[in-house]
């Protein structure tokens, strides 16, 4: 890996101009289109095979108006007044018909039209407008949900307050995430000034991650138009993209600050830097990209797009480090290091002050370390044996967005669980005839169940064999007694009252959607936690040619992933915490989180592995003493590391902020698990485990490592060769005999 990447920085030395000419010219491309085009995100659920899944088909064959559900435009009177007042009713029946106008609803029912059945709460003060749109979540496009909402201002002109909920709510209630990208750049200039000292030096990581960024989310804007991109991608994308892309330039800067200091020339420092430090990169990316990648073996849409997202901007943020970097440091050259701050002293890895302590006090006293690490580890991850999977629940949403204000109308007018409804639907072998027995006596069934609110009367297709109710639950859509009713209402109330009447009925809607995913999440999680790991183990073991090595580092990133769990599962589970971070009360952990974390941050903790351990096996293959090779490694590995983690850290923290509760849950899940895996498993136990295991830690059997393939991941051996080459090119003729 080291030759190409060297003659490409040798490259991007000679022509800088050239390399960053193109990264703009890229950039203001790709962004123009993007945001030309705009985006186009949606939280469409399909989960083939599921129960949800047949009810959604049967309902798209036979009922394609309730195909994708009412929206509700949800309505509030002033307290104290009623709707039915003529001054607002006058409106609301104006507004209807406005509706029924636009060419995206297929149909709108006001509360005071005929067909409307409850859509007025009892105090009159509260009722909904119901909207049958015709383009499904997917098609509905944010331009036309912005025109949609905004046939809702002649109700707020009347006095009303007027709200949107459903997917069309979603589709204008996204929070922005401009303070969270704001808040995160400006603690990672703080930490690369304290880091580096220098105002240049600082800047550039900045520079190229932002530039990268911009590229990978553009291109996620541009996939939005031809695929099914969550709305949770772009945040989450944001968020993995601007701190990989600072922490990729981290390494190489360092490592070229560094060779700078010992005396080499400004250009071939650049290009080595490209080749070591930026093989340890791109080695640390394509990991972070296999992870995310192997989400599809999930089988679950949604996941799938969540991973491919996020790798695109991995890949897009690692070419920046290898190519736009060293195109900016060879313009620099010597200058990388003008504008010093007064005060702090210019720092490189060769000069690890503190950290040499700190390393050679944890290789003395292993077990300390050892026992202490898994101590911290064991407790933080606790809290994970109590970890609820649920779904995202519209109600924690900030009070200024659409969808929280129609969530709260709804929840007083008309409780919690209209915002929840279940869609049953019926297939019916033997046609059902005006008043059909069977179908009576379902709904009957359903509506003794207990936590079921109400039951809308069946609605058949005209050929009798189909036929779907609503199912108002008593409970919010995130809560765990809605769950258990949906899977109560599946697994004992409709079989008995289907069975022998020859029918059959599924349960769908948003709120089952979301159960079914929880469902199949659990189930394929160990399969891609099984394929995520054994990549690793391989890569890793090619990396460093040990088998040892490799293991300790999957069984630690699994304790850091697992504590990173429990933290989340802590924090949004009780209610002290959750207000801290921003929200009213505890939530569930959205089913899918867990699942992207696992393969988000094993690959990013790979950065560290590679960073630290790349150095402890090059000191242990000139020394041959491990104890020495696990001292030197820490000692000038920490500083960098601990910098980029708090990097890091800094940036997923910032995240919190977001109104989004998914996202607030990835922002400090990622960060608990960069803090944890920074510090108690790389500066802790990872070298009191090398130190235990010696010599027996770069043990690899003879016939495996014949049969491995040679991997040197900064290309110790290339370079050394090429020295020696140099050196005796450069020794005159005679002068070795003498």
């Amino acid at each position: 890996m080291a030759a190409p990447l060297y003659r490409l920085g040798r490259f991007c030395t000679r022509h800088p101009l050239i390399v960053i000419a193109v990264w703009l010219l890229i950039a203001i491309g790709v962004v123009a289109a993007a945001k030309s085009a705009g985006q186009d995100t949606n939280d469409n659920l399909t989960l083939p095979g599921t129960n949800s899944q047949k009810a959604t088909d049967l309902l798209s064959d036979q009922f394609p108006l309730q195909a994708n559900g009412t929206v509700p435009i949800s309505i509030a009177a002033p307290a104290g007044q009623k709707l039915s007042q003529s001054r607002y009713r006058n409106v609301i029946d104006q507004v209807t018909a406005s509706y029924a106008k636009d060419p995206d609803v297929a149909q709108a029912i006001g509360p005071f039209d005929k067909q409307a059945t409850g859509q007025i709460s009892k105090s009159g003060r509260i009722g909904f407008i119901a909207l049958y749109l015709s383009a499904s979540p997917t098609d509905l496009s944010l331009d036309d949900a912005n025109r949609l909402v905004d046939l809702e201002q002649p109700l707020e002109n009347a006095g009303l307050k007027a709200a949107a909920g459903g997917y069309l709510g979603q589709k204008v209630s996204k929070p922005s995430t401009d303070l969270s990208v704001l808040v995160g750049l400006a603690a990672a200039v703080v930490i690369l000034l304290l880091t580096f000292g220098t105002a240049v030096a600082m800047g550039i990581p900045i520079v190229t991650a932002l530039l990268g960024l911009g590229i990978g989310l553009s291109i996620v804007t541009l996939l939005s138009h031809v695929a099914e991109v969550p709305t949770t991608a772009p945040a989450l994308a944001t968020m993995i993209g601007l701190g990989v892309g600072i922490d990729y330039s981290l390494f190489i800067v360092s490592r070229h600050r560094s060779q700078l200091a010992a005396g080499m020339d400004a250009m071939e420092s650049v290009a080595r830097a490209t080749a070591t430090a930026g093989a340890a990169v791109v080695f640390a990316g394509t990991t972070v990209m296999i992870a995310l990648i192997c989400l599809f073996a999930a089988g679950i849409p949604l996941v799938t797009t969540l991973g491919y997202t996020a790798a695109i901007v991995v890949l897009v943020a690692m070419l920046a480090a290898i190519t736009l970097l060293p195109s900016i440091l060879a313009l620099l050259g010597t200058r990388i290091n003008r504008l010093r701050l007064p005060g702090l002293a210019v720092h490189h890895d060769d000069r690890p002050h503190g950290w040499a302590r700190w390393a050679r006090f944890i290789a003395d006293h292993p077990w300390p370390g050892l026992v202490s690490g898994l101590a911290i580890l064991v407790v933080l991850a606790i809290p994970a044996l109590s970890l609820t999977l649920g779904q995202p629940d519209n109600g924690q949403l900030p009070t200024d967005t659409e969808s929280r204000q129609s969530y709260d109308q709804m929840a007083s007018g008309f409780g919690v669980g209209s915002n929840g409804q279940a869609l049953v639907a019926v297939h019916l072998t033997k046609p059902a005839a005006p008043g059909d027995s069977r179908l009576t006596s379902l709904q009957k069934a359903i509506a003794g169940t207990p936590g079921v609110a109400a039951v809308s009367t069946p609605l058949v297709n005209k050929s009798g064999t189909a036929a779907v109710m609503n199912v108002t639950p008593t409970t919010a859509p995130s809560s765990e007694a809605t769950t258990d009713l949906v899977k109560h209402l599946r697994d004992d109330v409709i079989p008995a009252a289907t069975k022998g009447q020859q029918m059959t009925a599924d349960v769908g809607g948003t709120t089952a959607g979301y159960i079914d995913l929880a469902s199949e999440i659990s189930s394929k999680l160990p399969l891609v936690i099984g394929l995520v790991l054994a990549l690793s183990f391989v890569l890793l073991m090619l990396a460093f040619r040990s088998v040892l090595v490799p293991l300790k580092a999957v069984v630690m990133n699994v304790f850091s992933i697992l504590a990173a769990f429990g933290v989340v599962t802590y924090v949004f589970q009780h209610e002290w915490t959750a207000k801290l971070v921003g929200l009213d009360t505890t939530i569930p952990v959205v089913s899918y989180v867990p699942l992207l974390m696992f393969a988000i941050l094993f690959g990013l903790s790979m950065d560290y592995e590679v960073f630290l351990m790349t150095h402890v096996r090059e000191r242990w293959r000139v020394s041959s003493d491990p104890h020495d090779a696990v001292v030197h490694g820490l000692a000038t590995t920490a500083r960098v590391i601990t910098s980029a983690a708090l990097i890091m850290v800094s940036v997923f923290c910032a995240f919190v902020i977001n109104g989004d509760p998914t996202v607030k849950q990835f922002g400090l899940g990622m960060a608990a698990a960069v803090a944890v895996d920074a510090t108690v498993v790389r500066c802790l136990l990872v070298p009191a485990i090398m130190s235990l295991l010696g010599r027996a830690g770069w043990w690899m059997p003879a016939w495996l490592d014949r049969a491995l393939p040679e991997l040197s991941i900064e290309g110790d051996e290339y370079f050394a060769e090429r020295d020696r080459e140099a050196a005796a090119a450069a020794t005159p003729v005679g002068t070795a005999s003498s």
